[in-house]
């Protein structure tokens, strides 16, 4: 789909985690931004920051969980643009199953972080912008049947 005016969302350049050689690196999340945030959100949900795994190939996203009380969640931080998402447990790729970010979320984006809504990351990609996405990664979408944004946005293709 392009730039259409009822596009829900626009994926940049990276948003899949694929390069061309060509094209130059990725862009990179700031890590310590995020772990600066992620910090902050921990303190704010009253509970500690447990285990932080930092992306690896064919990652597309740093992994966290904070713990707070009897309950854990897991942070999602994409590798190469700075968005947040959540999610029940700890995945190496994730197509669905996102959670409404908690209350004290909020730290991500006084950091300067997107943070993303189930709602937003189950969005069919009909309804998203893709019009930056090159023929090997639709190939890529299409041989793991990913439909969502969160799909395309969190993943592990090899």
């Amino acid at each position: 789909m392009t730039g259409d005016k009822g596009t829900a969302f626009v994926l940049p350049r990276g948003a899949t985690g694929f390069s061309s050689p060509e094209d130059g690196p990725l862009p990179q999340t700031d890590r310590r931004a995020f772990r600066t945030a992620l910090y902050a959100a921990a303190r704010a949900a009253r509970g500690r920051v447990g285990e932080v795994e930092e992306q690896t190939y064919p990652l597309t996203f740093h992994t966290a969980s904070v713990v707070h009380g009897a309950a854990q969640s897991t942070v999602l931080c994409h590798a190469h643009h700075p968005w947040i998402a959540f999610a029940r447990e700890r995945r190496t790729w994730y197509t669905d199953r996102f959670l409404t970010p908690p209350a004290w979320a909020h730290p991500f984006a006084v950091a300067g972080f997107a943070v993303l809504t189930g709602e937003q990351l189950a969005t069919p990609l009909c309804e998203v912008d893709t019009s930056v996405l090159s023929r090997a990664e639709w190939r890529q979408v299409r041989c793991y049947g990913i439909t969502t944004l969160g799909g395309v946005l969190f993943n592990a293709w090899d």
